[in-house]
């Protein structure tokens, strides 16, 4: 049987396809040992108000910090959590799961009391996981030579953990080399991620990428039902 791999640094609250994503594949490794990048999904994401978009998002600390890994990024405010869920509150409290998810919710901010953006990222990531009835292994801890080119960490990566499947999202064709990957008898697979179904979701435009949280907020329990990774009326 084929072990399949996704290889991928942590975002905050990231959307539907990113749990689709882990879903799917039989290891997640959290490559937090990269560079921190600003401006990213590292500590931020998306949801939606009745003005737009928002992002939301965890201030750290970047000062003079210019290469330091995500790993290694600490929290710049310590009542950011409490900040978040206001706004969350402020933003979906009239959706129709809201009742139904917020103390689980609550409860994830309220208890994410590291100084480290990588360990709340997990936090959110792992939890979420258990709300979805996702069992897949996250594992941040491993062996990783940054003496190797991209691609070829990667593919140690994924000869660490027996994995002949290595999957990704599309826009790693512009720079992942198929070849090298086939010469080590590991696949390239490739996300689907169009046509997701749409749900009843709160101010104007439907939009697919925002948070898991909004989906959570809408749906609740009935969330899968809106993913693509679980069986069908899951």
């Amino acid at each position: 049987m084929a072990n399949k791999i996704f290889v991928s640094q942590s975002n905050y609250i990231p959307w539907k396809g990113f749990f689709d994503a882990i879903n799917t594949v039989d290891h997640y490794v959290v490559y937090d040992d990269m560079q921190f990048t600003r401006r990213d999904w590292r500590n931020r994401n998306l949801i939606k108000t009745p003005k737009g978009l928002c992002w939301l998002t965890i201030p750290v600390e970047t000062k003079g910090k210019y290469f330091q890994k995500i790993n290694e990024v600490k929290i710049a405010d310590v009542n950011w959590n409490k900040k978040h869920w206001q706004i969350l509150q402020q933003n979906y409290s009239k959706a129709k799961c809201f009742d139904e998810v917020k103390l689980f919710i609550e409860e994830l901010y309220l208890s994410s009391s590291s100084e480290y953006l990588s360990e709340i990222n997990l936090h959110f990531l792992k939890n979420i996981n258990i709300f979805l009835g996702i069992t897949t292994p996250l594992i941040s801890d491993f062996k990783n030579n940054l003496s190797l080119e991209k691609n070829e960490r990667l593919i140690s990566l994924c000869q660490q953990f027996n994995s002949n499947d290595y999957f990704t999202g599309s826009s790693a064709k512009a720079y992942l080399e198929e070849p090298k990957f086939k010469n080590a008898n590991i696949n390239v697979q490739y996300f689907d991620y169009e046509d997701y179904p749409q749900y009843e979701q709160l101010h104007g435009k439907f939009n697919h990428h925002v948070s898991i949280l909004d989906l959570l907020f809408c749906e609740g329990h009935h969330a899968k039902k809106f993913m693509k990774s679980f069986p069908e009326n899951a």
